[in-house]
């Protein structure tokens, strides 16, 4: 019975099982895609209702399509009710957007009655997605170190630093030179009068650089070999996750 309705199905007036099969074989295949994300990720903000959009949001674009079916006018007009809404939802990896434009196109070929074309393309995507989980390009250091160094004026103290990083990060930057100010420092007396002094800076900058580490370097390392650049009077490495920049 399914078949024949499959067979005569009429995409302007769809029957109500050729509705519930694709609606069920879009949720399947988002599904899939979600539970692919979710063992695929590395980062912990897996947050539970963004997994379960990719399961849903399948079911709903095979729905605007069966509804839309052939008309141009009702598609017309689905496109100007979704534009009345604005979505803010911001999602700053582009890993994340992948994700979400492979559930809906799921959703849309299970619209359009190619189920042969989504269960391939849902079938490689989540191939893929595994296969790139277990490559070297998973094993990426993600953490974007901030290595700050006050070191004498002088014009050969950049080159020096810029060569001894080179052995330890597979990439660096530049990101601030400052000239520093005369510090004031708060001390007691032996009578116990607060006195505030100020000890002068005047031969000293700081270098800022956004440093990765190489995967077989630690901190302990790049910091020992720092440590033996002339003149270094304060050194400090702060490493965090950026976000992704495009």
């Amino acid at each position: 019975m399914i078949d024949i309705e499959l067979l005569s199905y009429d995409p302007n007036t769809p029957s109500f099982y050729v509705i519930l099969i694709t609606a069920l074989f879009a949720f399947f295949l988002s599904s899939l895609i979600s539970i692919t994300y979710d063992l695929t990720t590395k980062s912990i903000y897996r947050r539970a209702h963004f997994l379960q959009s990719l399961a849903l949001i399948g079911v709903v674009a095979a729905t605007v399509l069966q509804a839309i079916g052939d008309s141009v006018a009702r598609g017309l007009g689905i496109l100007g009710a979704l534009s009345i809404i604005r979505f803010r939802t911001v999602l700053d990896d582009p890993r994340n957007i992948t994700f979400m434009f492979a559930s809906l196109a799921a959703g849309i070929a299970c619209g359009v009655l190619g189920y042969g074309i989504a269960l391939t393309g849902t079938l490689v995507f989540c191939l893929g997605a595994f296969i790139l989980s277990w490559s070297p390009l998973n094993n990426a250091n993600e953490l974007i170190g901030e290595l700050r160094l006050h070191v004498p004026k002088n014009d050969s103290v950049q080159k020096e630093i810029e060569h001894l990083l080179k052995p330890f990060v597979r990439n660096f930057e530049l990101d601030q030179i400052r000239f520093l100010n005369p510090k004031k420092i708060d001390k007691i007396t032996d009578t116990g009068v607060p006195i505030r002094e100020e000890v002068s800076r005047e031969n000293l900058q700081e270098f800022t650089y956004l440093i990765r580490l190489r995967d077989r370097m630690t901190i302990t390392q790049l910091t020992e070999k720092l440590n033996t650049i002339n003149g270094l009077e304060d050194l400090r490495i702060n490493f965090k996750k950026q976000p992704t920049r495009l």
